[in-house]
């Protein structure tokens, strides 16, 4: 019995997210599909998280155990022939058997994708959230250090998670603009449902004026979504690192 570890990218543009679903396709069913043909045997597999429908991933970790004779590092290969081009293995690594790719993280980090422009361009609308208004980058850092650190993140989650605890710690935000792109990079000891995408919504609606800087202390401590920003759109999220 191999415990291994997989490393995958994915385009999540054509996929219900990455988690199972009977009656919709998703990345974790894609995967599972080429395991099948590889070691004969259906495999199950845990992701170290979900992401929605339309968000990408950089660095998605899985693993999964199992008995097989393949040499683990032959394993990209052989799944990259039968896996979907949106998709791919990066990377297969034996893991010890205690190795789980969602309860061992120590914490993950995003990045966001702003296309700031007058006019969209096509090829870029499954991959960024399309602004057509002034952003100015320095309004989003000095909003962003509200929250750094260690809080109860229930205002920006989206309701009806069933988690034990909305208590997470956001160790770093960095943002920068290249070329007509702005990027946030979120690291984290692990993010809620939608947290991200909410958090960057927030940060948006204080550029625009829609929310004041001064009131985003009371908003994160009174722990209402009402009084937070909008959800930005999904494809413009990626999963870009898993820390073990």
């Amino acid at each position: 019995m191999k415990n291994v570890k997989l490393t995958i990218a994915y385009d999540g543009t054509n996929y219900s997210g990455w988690q199972f679903q009977i009656n919709a396709r998703t990345v974790q069913e894609e995967i599972q599909k080429a395991l099948k043909i590889i070691m004969k045997k259906d495999i199950k597999i845990n992701g170290s998280g979900r992401t929605d429908a339309g968000v990408h991933a950089l660095e998605q970790v899985a693993n999964f155990k199992a008995d097989f004779t393949i040499p683990v590092d032959r394993i990209p290969v052989a799944m990259n022939g039968l896996l979907p081009p949106d998709i791919a293995i990066k990377k297969a690594e034996d893991v010890d058997m205690n190795f789980h790719a969602r309860y061992s993280s120590k914490g993950k980090r995003y990045i966001y994708k702003i296309y700031n422009a007058k006019v969209r361009n096509p090829l870029y609308r499954n991959y960024s959230y399309f602004v057509n208004r002034e952003i100015d980058i320095n309004k989003i850092k000095e909003a962003s250090k509200y929250f750094l650190g260690e809080h109860d993140f229930k205002a920006f989650m989206t309701k009806g998670s069933s988690i034990k605890t909305t208590v997470r710690t956001i160790y770093s935000i960095n943002v920068y603009k290249r070329d007509d792109f702005i990027v946030i990079d979120y690291k984290g000891n692990g993010f809620l449902y939608n947290m991200v995408r909410i958090i960057t919504g927030t940060l948006l609606d204080v550029n625009f004026g829609k929310i004041n800087m001064e009131d985003l202390e009371d908003i994160i401590r009174l722990k209402d979504r009402n009084k937070a920003g909008h959800t930005a759109p999904a494809e413009g999220l990626y999963l870009a690192e898993v820390y073990y």
